[in-house]
Order: structure tokens, then C-alpha cells, then sequence
């Protein structure tokens, strides 16, 4: 592996990754391997050609044993090389700047980490990054100061789907369960069952609205509706010092 992709530049290679993933995003890291910086392809564990990548974590186990990982690299196929909300999020997250191309221009563009919080609503959805649960662990921090635990997740989406688990986790993450007669309060949760089984999305209760993040859509607040109250299956309020 290692003297075969030292063959080729880096950027040559993961412009090379990108055209051949294209339509879909392509990842991959930087490594420093013995002073020479390296790229390393991954998979990317996304099923759908519009959402952002899952890089497979078995692909960065394997990386770090290899070298430094000094970067994430992934492919813009039908947007311009710049950093979106997602990318600035997750980018936070990794703590490691982040460099992206287009297969079809072969523009680069570059993003590092500065502190970037994005906005309750009106953002992006992508898996484990600005998703429904995402968005509840941002509004109790911001709005009451409160850090909520963030499970360890399905890697992807439809593996989250085929077993819920939002009930499991209510308790240990501070919530009980509402009683019948309890009326709701602002900041309480309500899990829901979207198109799937089980209970499968979060939403906050707000003053008769609800702010919630639903798949390939962009976080809003809207009406508490009837459609909606049907799809509810469990009310939840956090407990200080649960």
C-alpha cells in the first residue's frame, strides 16, 4: 500500500478517488507517513448520492495504524469546493482541517476549524451531524446550558431505523416519561414514529410548536400538528440532577 500510493501526488490521488465516486462523495485522509504526506481512500458508507459522507470507521482504525491522520478529505460532485454547514460542523468535531474537491472543475478548497456553531434552524440535515438528535443537544445547551450526552449511534441512518433507540436511552440521558394528565412544558421531547417503526424522531415541544429536524429537510419550528401529535408515541421532560 504505502509505496504504492506514494506514486502519485495527494491531491492527484484523491482527485483521482473523487472522479471515480462521482456521482457519489468521496472520503479520505491525509496521513503523514515517515515525513510524506499520504492519501489514504476510504469508503464511504452513504447510500445516497445527495447526503453527506460516513466515512467507515474500520477505514480509520486501519489509517491511524499507517500514520498521523492530518486531515480529512472529501469530493463537492455537484457543488463548488467550499466548506458547507455540515462540513463546518463536522469539521468542529474532528478537530482537523479539512480539504475539499471537485471532480468536475478540480477546484480545491480548504476549511480548518474556528468555533463555527451553526443556527437552530434553517440547518442541514446529515447523519450524527445535524440530524434530529443533534439539534435537541444544541437548543439544551444554548438555551438552558445543559449538556446532553450524545449516544453512540448506528454507523448509518437505515441501521438506526431497522431499531430505534430513543426509548432506551431516554432514562440515561436524564428524561422521564410524562404521565397522561402531565400537560407539556416547553423544552420537553417528543419522540415520534416518521414513515418507519418504533419511535425514530425527536422533536421539542415550544410553546404549541415544535422544533424539530426531519430527514433531508432543513431544521425548523412549526405548528404542533394534528398529524403530528399522532405520530407522537412518548413525552419526555429532563430531570435536574436525574
Amino acid at each position: 500500500f504505502y509505496w504504492y500510493v506514494c506514486l502519485m501526488d495527494w491531491k492527484e490521488k484523491a482527485l483521482e478517488h473523487a472522479k471515480e465516486e462521482d456521482p457519489k462523495e468521496s472520503v479520505g485522509l491525509l496521513l503523514n507517513i515517515k515525513g510524506k504526506k499520504v492519501y489514504y481512500p476510504c469508503h464511504n458508507l452513504s447510500t445516497y448520492s445527495h447526503q453527506c459522507f460516513i466515512l467507515d470507521p474500520e477505514d480509520y482504525v486501519k489509517a491511524d495504524s499507517l500514520g498521523q491522520i492530518v486531515s480529512v478529505i472529501h469530493s463537492h460532485p455537484t457543488t463548488p469546493a467550499a466548506a458547507s454547514e455540515a462540513d463546518r460542523v463536522s469539521c468542529e468535531a474532528s478537530g482537523l482541517p479539512w480539504h475539499i474537491v471537485n471532480p468536475k472543475t478540480e477546484q480545491w478548497g480548504y476549511y480548518e476549524p474556528t468555533g463555527y456553531k451553526p443556527a437552530l434552524k434553517g440547518r442541514p440535515w446529515c447523519w450524527g451531524v445535524t440530524d434530529c438528535w443533534s439539534l435537541v443537544r444544541d437548543w439544551y445547551l444554548e438555551e438552558k446550558d445543559i449538556i446532553l450526552m450524545d449516544w453512540e449511534r448506528p454507523v448509518t441512518p437505515e441501521e438506526f431505523l431497522e431499531k430505534p433507540m430513543f426509548e432506551d436511552c431516554a432514562e440515561a440521558t436524564g428524561f422521564r416519561l410524562l404521565k397522561p394528565e402531565e400537560k407539556l412544558e416547553n423544552g420537553d421531547l417528543l419522540f415520534m414514529s416518521i414513515m418507519g417503526k418504533g419511535l425514530n424522531h425527536v422533536a421539542i415541544f415550544l410553546n404549541g410548536e415544535v422544533l424539530h429536524h426531519l430527514a433531508d429537510r432543513l431544521s425548523c419550528q412549526e405548528p404542533y400538528s394534528e398529524w403530528l401529535l399522532k405520530c407522537t408515541g412518548g413525552r419526555y421532560r429532563y430531570v435536574e440532577n436525574n
